[in-house]
């Protein structure tokens, strides 16, 4: 029986992922052996450049796309936040892990949480919806823009080039580095981007044996769950550079879907809360989308 190759890109935290699926299968299917093998991704080439000046969607994911199409690997190993909306045509989302900590984190030299640190103080993020929200509450800290890996970027903090930086906790906590957290970043100030938390592992839509064996990693809740995030953010024309949140919670067999969209700057926020059924996590996305819509949200996003 041939091995079943996992592809992913070669940092540290995308390495754990896969071996978190790799462990996983293993598990499963003691009799087969799953190997991993590295493809290097644009935004890894290219690690202090800015992601909006990569163009944005897609820079962690294009390559292994093209592996999996290509037939160099099996399947993909991708943080679920990474993915396009749009799955490229021959390609599907085989399984959603098991969601782990959706939060952001924040990490600071000094050991203050966030709304403790100086005025003035340099703060590292790379991604506008995390700026915009932290902006919403402090309009008097620096915010600055950070590239490269975990590892790269609390070096970055080590060596005073910033006073605090904010991260997906899960990345932190998945490469043992949860003593580094400062604070843990409340869904009332910070809601995370559309899938954060979660692993999503891609296929050739054709490769019937590969979804077969991957269906015993998918967990439904946490598909149910972004999904509707997603929804939530097709339904608002929106992608990795733009400022738009979202976070879904389960309870029983009712979704309860928390969005918001915030202006660049800041300076104004809508946010908005709607419960559906577990069943019908697109529709939920797409109804509290239509409801900021209609509170102005298109707005917000075209200034």
């Amino acid at each position: 029986m041939r091995p079943l190759v996992l592809g992913t890109r070669g940092s540290s935290l995308a390495m754990c992922q896969a071996q978190i699926v790799q462990a996983k299968l293993e598990e499963r299917f003691p009799g087969r052996r799953i190997d991993l093998q590295t493809i290097k991704a644009q935004a890894d080439q290219q690690p202090e450049l800015s992601l909006i000046a990569m163009g944005g969607e897609g820079v962690f994911v294009k390559e292994l796309e093209a592996a999996l199409l290509g037939d160099r690997i099996d399947c993909a190993v991708h943080s679920l936040k990474d993915l396009p909306l749009a799955t490229p045509e021959g390609l599907r989302i085989a399984a959603v892990l098991e969601r782990e900590e959706p939060r952001d984190a924040l990490v600071s030299r000094s050991g203050e949480p966030f709304d403790r640190l100086p005025a003035g103080s340099r703060l590292g993020t790379s991604r506008l919806r995390r700026r915009s929200q932290l902006c919403c509450r402090r309009r008097d800290l620096d915010m600055v823009e950070i590239r490269g890996n975990v590892d790269t970027r609390l070096r970055k903090l080590d060596e005073g080039r910033y006073d605090a930086i904010v991260l997906a906790a899960c990345g932190l906590i998945r490469l043992g580095l949860e003593e580094r957290i400062t604070e843990y970043l409340d869904f009332s100030l910070m809601l995370p981007e559309p899938g954060q938390g979660a692993l999503a592992v891609e296929v050739r839509a054709d490769d019937d044996e590969t979804l077969e064996l991957l269906r015993a990693l998918e967990d439904a809740p946490s598909r149910a769950c972004v999904e509707a995030e997603r929804a939530f953010l097709q339904a608002l024309g929106g992608g990795c550079r733009v400022p738009i949140a979202a976070y879904a919670s389960l309870d029983g067999g009712t979704l309860r879907l928390e969005g918001a969209v915030i202006a660049a700057d800041g300076h104004h926020a809508l946010r908005g809360t709607m419960e559906g059924p577990m069943t019908e996590p697109i529709d939920l996305g797409h109804r509290l989308a239509n409801q900021l819509i209609a509170q102005g949200a298109k707005d917000l996003l075209n200034v």
